[in-house]
């Protein structure tokens, strides 16, 4: 395979990535990873400074979108970016001295008990939850936009979720993925957000993350242009389409669609980071 076949490649791969990240919140790099390290052959530790890169390209491609139609909880997003970045900081900083099938195996189980609690539906009753004295005093609950016009909902358990939201930047920083598997998942299930609300406000909020612990790849020369440029170019595209795509999605297919592709990639990833095939 020669350099532009290569690049078509991880363009292609890219471009799905970033369709996925976009329509699930999981910020694309949870897909890029392990289809650079197990499709390409590509060293784990570039393929989390490449997808690091892309985190960044697609919040940007699909956030604007989001909050344009008002499903972006933006004083959420802005609260909860204070505990993903630090935690993502740290991540970055001890990330290099794991090894890659650690990183590897780490990875994989990330996501399976993704996909485990990803499949733990909910009545969206938006607007039952009791009103919390933290929600009420940094303004946090909002609307969205529904078919009968606006739904309001509360915002709850804000301490559970602020304290799940380091560890998912944790996650972001050692594993490139953006955490936006660990953010939807903390939004929907432990603060009761809508799904959409909480993918889109993701998808706002991943590219902060990212941006936080890429600086630290760069530095130690694991941010490849050769191997980030398509990558970015991808996923951006892919980011754009999916955003557009949400909007009209029902909630059960995001879900279905969110489990089944990190279940797969957990597996594959377990797999080969216990054969040492990565």
């Amino acid at each position: 395979m020669n350099i532009l076949e290569f690049s078509l490649l991880v363009w292609l791969g890219s471009l799905i990535a970033g369709f996925l990240g976009a329509l699930t919140g999981l910020g694309g790099g949870v897909v890029i990873v392990p289809f650079l390290a197990v499709v390409c052959g590509v060293d784990i530790h570039y393929a989390i400074g490449a997808s690091l890169v892309s985190v960044i390209a697609t919040s940007s491609g699909a956030a604007s979108a989001y909050v344009k139609e008002g499903y972006t909880n933006l004083r959420l997003g802005m609260f909860l970016e204070i505990a993903t970045t630090f935690g993502a900081i740290f991540g970055a900083t001890i990330a290099a001295k794991i090894s890659t099938g650690m990183l590897t195996v780490v990875f994989g189980f990330v996501l399976l008990y993704s996909a485990y609690l990803s499949r733990q539906t909910r009545n969206e009753d938006l607007n039952s939850l009791p009103s919390n004295p933290l929600t009420i005093r940094l303004k946090l609950s909002s609307t969205y936009p529904t078919p009968t016009g606006e739904q309001p909902y509360n915002v709850g358990n804000i301490t559970s979720g602020f304290g799940l939201m380091l560890v998912a930047g944790v996650i972001s920083g050692l594993l490139g993925i953006g955490s936006g598997a660990f953010k939807v998942l903390a939004m929907d299930q432990i603060m009761h957000i809508p799904f959409k609300v909480s993918t889109t406000t993701s998808n706002f909020m991943i590219g902060v993350t990212a941006a936080a612990s890429a600086g630290i790849y760069l530095n130690r020369g694991y941010i490849d242009p050769g191997l980030t440029m398509p990558v970015m170019l991808g996923v951006l595209l892919g980011a754009v389409l999916g955003a557009r795509v949400l909007i009209r999605a029902e909630v059960k297919l995001l879900r279905n669609i969110f489990s089944v592709v990190i279940l797969v990639l957990a597996l594959e990833m377990i797999y080969k980071g216990l054969t040492g095939r990565l």
